[in-house]
């Protein structure tokens, strides 16, 4: 073999290396990140169960991560029901799709994009949030402070931020599949020529029990997901104001993911159920 060849092949040796080297830190990284987060899911779940339950806060929260989110949530509902509707007509106009607009809108919905869509919107929002709030008291040490009284920055913060976000999603998945069902139905009625009566009837006979409980199942885990990694991201914050907008930035990804993720396998959970 001459000079030039063991050259060639020792640098294609040394990049496989280093690709290597980096897939195995970002695996590690991974990993460390997913353990830390299952460590938070397991201290503030049982937290949950301990005193102090710190109800104002939780009340507060409920009032910050639900009821400041219903504008958001709502206006993406209504007009993804709409465009439902619209999309239904016109792309299966020839096979009378018109007639469907109610199943199709009803199904997809509570399924599907009522849920996803509302998580997405309340974890881009109320998951901001939450990292920014604690990162910012992170990085002041206020959360340090919280330890040297002996106070849990876990039970303190996390906890009441979980349940509140835990009760609060679904209701806003429910009164967002409502209204995306009468954003159709305004399409339905004032665009398409159909009556109200149809468009209901067609949905008390399609949508069932099962279709609604799924759809609002979705919603637990979501709200577990997008409460505890705002909750993580914000309690590892190292550095000043910087890491707190990149921390906040990687709640946002990480939450959205996690939600399209887990949404795939729910899916199949509750279709084998």
């Amino acid at each position: 073999m001459t000079v030039g060849n063991e050259t060639t092949v020792f640098y294609r040796n040394l990049r496989w290396l280093r690709f290597v080297d980096a897939f195995g830190r970002k695996g590690s990284t991974a990993l460390d990140y997913l353990g830390g987060l299952a460590e938070l899911t397991g201290q503030a779940v049982a937290s949950v169960f301990r005193k102090p339950f710190y109800t104002q806060e939780i009340l507060h929260q409920m009032d910050e991560t639900g009821v400041k989110s219903l504008g958001i949530t709502n206006v993406t509902a209504l007009f993804t029901g709409m465009v439902l509707a619209l999309q239904t007509a016109y792309s299966l106009a020839a096979f009378g799709g018109k007639l469907f607009i109610g199943r199709v809108v009803s199904l997809s919905l509570v399924r599907e994009l009522g849920p996803v869509l509302t998580a997405l919107m309340v974890g881009g929002r109320v998951g901001a949030g939450i990292t920014a709030e604690i990162g910012s008291m992170t990085v002041t040490e206020q959360v340090d402070a919280l330890r040297a009284m002996a106070v849990s920055p876990i039970q303190r913060l996390v906890t009441p931020r979980l349940i509140a976000v835990f009760f609060m999603l679904p209701i806003l998945t429910a009164l967002a599949d409502l209204l995306g069902i009468l954003g159709g139905l305004l399409i339905a009625v004032y665009e398409l020529s159909i009556t109200a009566s149809f468009y209901f009837n067609s949905i008390w006979n399609q949508l069932r029990i099962a279709d609604i409980a799924s759809g609002l199942g979705k919603s637990f885990f979501f709200a577990a997901e997008i409460a505890l990694i705002g909750c993580y991201n914000g309690l590892n914050v190292k550095g000043g104001a910087a890491a707190v907008g990149v921390a906040t930035t990687k709640t946002v990804v990480a939450a959205s993911i996690s939600i399209l993720v887990s949404d795939f396998f729910l899916t199949k959970l509750f279709l084998a159920l």
